[in-house]
């Protein structure tokens, strides 16, 4: 077999190197309960099972860096793609300006059953968090939540009672931009 080669260019100083990752609108509230939306493409799992805890990064500048270190709580509300330009309106605002985003983004809060911050109803999935750790990783801090609920839209689940993943049509962020998935591949064996 001849050696093929293969050009590729070399970056010592990358950004966003792992993708794609999902969006996410992440809802904390302030010490009155005054609920705040942050857009954020740094959600991850952490631990899948026992326990299920999520991570996010979150620069320190930002209001909702500071509400969920002060309260300890926050909700991860992952979008469809239906809900893109709501997901880059919240991402362009602050709530430290006192911008109310479920209002101006046409999204509904709804109430959690464990955590003061609100789901948001428009998004598929919804993860009730407690924040368990936090720590300062370079330009952004990570901060682990420990997921105590799940909800699911009804509609978004198959005849099994599980989430079908066909269904959810969620929305990424790849280098540059959001994107949509396409279909299936492969399964799990």
């Amino acid at each position: 077999m001849a050696e093929q080669t293969v050009q590729k260019r070399v970056t010592e100083r990358t950004w966003r190197p792992v993708f794609p990752t999902p969006a996410g609108l992440i809802v904390s509230v302030d010490a009155s309960g005054r609920p705040n939306i942050i857009t954020l493409g740094e959600v991850f799992n952490l631990s899948i099972g026992n326990p299920v805890w999520v991570g996010l990064s979150i620069r320190a500048a930002t209001y909702s860096h500071g509400l969920i270190r002060e309260q300890g709580e926050f909700t991860v509300n992952l979008p469809s793609t239906s809900l893109l330009e709501a997901v880059v309106g919240c991402g362009r605002c602050s709530g430290r300006d006192g911008v109310d985003k479920f209002a101006r983004f046409g999204l509904t809060p709804l109430a959690s059953r464990h955590v003061r911050p609100p789901i948001v109803a428009e998004c598929p999935v919804n993860l009730e968090c407690r924040l368990v750790g936090f720590h300062h990783v370079g330009d952004h801090d990570l901060f682990i939540g420990d997921v105590i609920a799940e909800h699911v839209d009804e509609t978004m689940l198959g005849p099994d009672g599980k989430p079908d993943s066909a269904k959810l049509d969620p929305l990424i962020l790849l280098r540059g931009g959001f994107w949509g998935i396409g279909p299936k591949l492969h399964g799990w064996p």
